[in-house]
């Protein structure tokens, strides 16, 4: 019984060990130039949104935020959906990723009149597929939307990291250091650079 207490407890030791490796390998690899990752997650619509449908056909913008209906993470999607005429006329998609639920993004959506798809990536696997840093655990926000007071869950909180996947299917660029307000900016900027070259 002692002998399968110590196995059972090197193993899990073990596993974690992996595990942190993993994340760690896939943090570090991703890099510009790159091929992107093929993902899937249901949009806020309920549809599966699959990247092999989109990439190739516009440039991408994939960028993951905390949560919806807080400060900054709503200052950064207004800023995607103020800008989005031009993001449009120069071939960008933008898709917005977070742990939150279909639902939860439904009333974000609503509440701020977004005009992309929100992505919900509820157990951090597309996430984790790009190595952006993801925390497990329920976190709650409250918000009021058309004069009822909601509760939005979350089942993982992920990093504020944007990418750009060019129309060859590869990253074009990673921002690991976000400024929220200021990234649609940042991604039109970006894009000119891009069309220039």
């Amino acid at each position: 019984m002692i002998r399968n207490t110590r196995f059972l407890g090197f193993a899990a030791v073990l596993l974690g060990m992996f595990s942190r490796v993993n994340m760690a390998n896939a943090q570090e690899g991703l890099k510009v130039g790159d091929p992107a990752p093929g993902f899937q997650a249901q949009d806020d619509s309920g549809k599966e949104w699959k990247s092999s449908e989109h990439v190739g056909k516009k440039v991408i913008v994939v960028y993951f935020y905390p949560a919806d209906m807080t400060g900054g993470c709503t200052k950064q999607a207004c800023g995607f959906r103020d800008d989005m005429k031009s993001l449009l006329e120069k071939g960008v998609e933008v898709v917005g990723v977070s742990g939150d639920s279909v639902k939860n993004h439904q009333l974000f959506k609503k509440a701020h009149e977004l005009n992309f798809a929100l992505l919900a990536d509820t157990n951090g696997r597309v996430a984790e597929a790009f190595g952006v840093p993801v925390t497990p655990g329920e976190k709650t926000v409250k918000a009021v939307i058309d004069g009822k007071e909601e509760a939005l869950t979350r089942t993982v909180t992920t990093a504020r990291w944007t990418f750009v996947i060019n129309k060859s299917g590869k990253i074009a660029s990673i921002n690991k250091m976000v400024k929220a307000a200021e990234d649609s900016k940042a991604i039109i900027e970006l894009v000119n650079s891009l069309s220039a070259q």
